[in-house]
């Protein structure tokens, strides 16, 4: 009889930034010199959200960016904790040349992902290589130092290839690949190569490139084994899915993969349950700066979505799904507003009509996926 525990619960979200204006209220805040064409210190980010939402008393404690989200991890008991991560942890000087925006935390405030007890993180995308291969290789060993496993980036193509192995307890294991898109802005020079460090960049979304990943996903899976697919990919703005990325997204679930974990947008996209398994074709922005940044208002960056998702640990198909829809307050997150809660639901319902996944609104103002 097999006695394996039913469901493995997994936490998601989208980007995680916690760079810039947020490294600069965290206790250890790096350089706060920026190169963008428009802003040059990273602390008129801290003055754009105090004006908008009031004073922010710093130092903030390492939990504080995370706010009312800690409860809601801890009252889910989830098994692990996935993210993308999109700043470098560094103090290095060196920004990359000609990329007009860079982010880094400054690797004392690795803590912050510490406070929330963060499994892995996904880190093919288009900041981990900022502050160049110095700053990538920081970032790689503050994670290591702090016990947070990555994938997608690495001193060469095989490390940014790996998985990062997650294991639980009577559950099995999550083996989190780590994929880039020049889509999403990642430089095409950012690839990983056998002499070069960089980042896991796809050649593509066609057919044969989703096959042959899949295939060398599959290549170091073991019995008990769930893939996650983590994919960087598509524009910041606007909430069209090519249907390259459904493409690619389907092959990869028919190849054997449980959850396709797309991010970049800086807004959530839809959602789709395709042969009984979870994509997300974009978690939108979770920790970031532009609190009162304007423009865009229209797509409702400043709301953000935890995913809570619950996988059958035999088949790793999805059980359920609960979405915990929060908003950032001078730098923390907090439950919204329950008329946000329904314009969230409305709003999902519309995006997913064409994938045939709707919402319904909890009594707790989350949302349940059907």
């Amino acid at each position: 009889m097999n006695s394996r525990p039913r469901s493995l619960r997994v936490f998601l979200c989208g980007d995680v930034m916690t760079g810039r204006g947020i490294d600069q209220v965290l206790p250890h805040p790096a350089d706060p010199i920026l190169y963008e064409p428009y802003v040059r210190d990273a602390r008129e980010y801290v003055d754009l959200a105090e004006k908008a939402h009031g004073p922010i008393l710093r130092p903030v404690n390492f939990d504080y960016v995370w706010g009312e989200a800690l409860q809601e991890l801890d009252h889910d008991r989830v098994d692990l904790r996935i993210i993308n991560l999109e700043t470098t942890i560094t103090s290095a000087e060196t920004h990359w040349p000609g990329k007009g925006i860079h982010y880094r935390m400054h690797p004392l405030n690795v803590d912050c992902l510490s406070a929330a007890r963060i499994s892995g993180c996904a880190l093919a995308n288009n900041h981990v290589l900022d502050w160049g291969y110095e700053g990538l290789s920081e970032t790689l060993r503050t994670l290591d130092a702090a016990g947070v496993v990555h994938a997608g980036a690495g001193k060469d193509a095989e490390e940014a290839a790996a998985p990062a192995v997650i294991s639980v307890p009577d559950k099995g294991r999550v083996l989190l690949f780590s994929f880039g898109s020049t889509s999403s802005g990642i430089p095409r020079e950012w690839t990983a190569t056998a002499s070069r460090p960089g980042v896991n960049l796809l050649d593509d979304l066609s057919e044969a490139t989703a096959v042959r990943v899949a295939s060398e996903m599959r290549s170091l899976q073991h019995s008990a084994d769930f893939l996650v697919a983590s994919i960087h990919w598509g524009s910041n703005w606007g909430h069209e899915i090519p249907r390259q990325q459904i493409a690619f997204a389907h092959r990869l679930i028919e190849e054997g993969v449980s959850i396709v974990h797309g991010h970049s947008s800086h807004h959530v996209k839809a959602i789709e349950v395709f042969r009984g398994r979870l994509i997300l074709y974009g978690c939108g922005d979770f920790l970031t700066d532009y609190e009162g940044v304007g423009g865009y208002e229209e797509f409702r960056g400043d709301l953000a979505l935890m995913y809570f998702v619950e996988l059958d640990s035999g088949t790793g198909e999805l059980m359920s799904a609960r979405l915990v829809p929060m908003q950032m307050r001078r730098f923390r997150l907090e439950h919204t507003s329950a008329a946000d809660a329904r314009w969230f639901t409305n709003f999902l319902n519309e995006l997913g009509a064409p994938f045939g996944s709707q919402t319904r609104l909890d009594e707790d103002n989350s949302l349940i996926l059907e």
